[in-house]
Formats: C-alpha cells, sequence, structure tokens
C-alpha cells in the first residue's frame, strides 16, 4: 500500500497539468453520493471514489505524514488482522471515513482524497490491539529537538482529541475552521478502527479460552 500510493503520488508530480481532472474523477464527492443515493442510480462508480481517493494526496506534506503513520502503525495491525483482513480493513476504513464527511457535508462539491481516513482506521485498532506499546517521538525541550518514548494511548490519545475538537469546530462554528481538512473523515475512519480493534481482541480471547 505504501508503494502503491507513493507510485500514484508520483504520477500526480509528474503530470500536475492533469491534475483537476485527476482528483475530479477519481476524488470522494460527498454531493455525487447524496445524488446517487436521492436517485437511487450510480452508486457503484461513486463508491468506488471512497477507495480511489485514498491514492491521491495534496501535497509532499499530506502523502509523508500518512504513509508515515502507516509505516510505524500499520504492520502491527496487520499482523493481528492477516494480510487479507489488514486490505479490507483499510479500505473498510477509508470508506467509513468518507461516509463520515459526506453525512456532514452532503451537499459538498470539494473533492476529498488522502488516505487520511484509512489511516485513521489504523491508528484506532492500533490504541486497542497494542495499548502498552510505546512510540518514539520527535519532542522539543526549551530550543533543542530530542526523541523520547511516549505510551501509545497518550500519543494517539491527543491526535484523536486534535480531531474531534477541529470536527466540533467545524460543526459549530464553521468559519473559524479549516475547510481543506476533511475532519470527520478522520473521525468516522478513527471510530471504524476502534470498533476492529475491539472485535480483534474479543475474537483473541475466544480463541486463547479453547486452547486452554
Amino acid at each position: 500500500m505504501i508503494a502503491l500510493t507513493a507510485l500514484c503520488f508520483a504520477y500526480q508530480v509528474t503530470h500536475a497539468e492533469e491534475i483537476d481532472p485527476l482528483v475530479r474523477a477519481f476524488g470522494f464527492i460527498p454531493a455525487r453520493l447524496t445524488v446517487a443515493a436521492d436517485r437511487q442510480e450510480g452508486l457503484g462508480p461513486v463508491l468506488l471514489t471512497m477507495l480511489t481517493a485514498t491514492f491521491l494526496h495534496g501535497g509532499w506534506f499530506h502523502v509523508v505524514g500518512n504513509l508515515l503513520y502507516l509505516r510505524v502503525f500499520g504492520d502491527n495491525v496487520e499482523d493481528r488482522l492477516g494480510h487479507l483482513g489488514f486490505l479490507l480493513f483499510y479500505f473498510g476504513s477509508a470508506a467509513a471515513g468518507a461516509t463520515a464527511q459526506a453525512i456532514v457535508a452532503p451537499t459538498s462539491t470539494v473533492p476529498m482524497i488522502g488516505a487520511s481516513g484509512a489511516i485513521a482506521g489504523v491508528l484506532g485498532a492500533y490504541i486497542v490491539l497494542f495499548p502498552r506499546a510505546r512510540i518514539l517521538t520527535l519532542f522539543p525541550i526549551v530550543i533543542v529537538l530530542t526523541f523520547i518514548e511516549v505510551p501509545a494511548v497518550l500519543f494517539l490519545g491527543i491526535w484523536a482529541l486534535q480531531q474531534f475538537l477541529n470536527g466540533f469546530l467545524v460543526v459549530t462554528a464553521p468559519s473559524a475552521a479549516d475547510g481543506g481538512i476533511a475532519w470527520f473523515a478522520h473521525i468516522g475512519g478513527f471510530a471504524l478502527g476502534i470498533g476492529v480493534g475491539l472485535l480483534r481482541r474479543l475474537i483473541g480471547r475466544v480463541e486463547r479460552r479453547r486452547r486452554e
């Protein structure tokens, strides 16, 4: 997934003149889902853009940040879910994020791109499956940057809190919010990740009891 996403971004960079039609064609647009649902036709292509949008990104910071999070947290979650299970979960989280954003902004015609919803799902699953893990984090102390280990629950908990606070800001004060970020896509993906993580832990407990 990291390699494929990186290749897609490389295509974006080398075909900058085609970026607008590319984003319009393969990005997820909430208004299209609303119209398709109302007419009860054309849902398939719109639902597919929930997945294709994960391979498009708005810039270097966007794609590097997402792929870094996927690299750090994804392999552990994949170990618990299996290769196929992780792939289905990854795209399911992307779809959950897109759906959450469409619920909040059903008439939006702004294309939503990026793997943030899918990555948020990975983070949600990780915080449940590996609550005692520690993350090596670059942290500023006065004017010096240093690496310290912090609990995953704290690191990802702060991240999740930021998403919910920004999402709340979008709902209560849209003029003060950053309209360029689909905060509810993060929230939707994270919520699904929490649910899948809890389900996997429950299945794990059942399997251990059977072996005893």
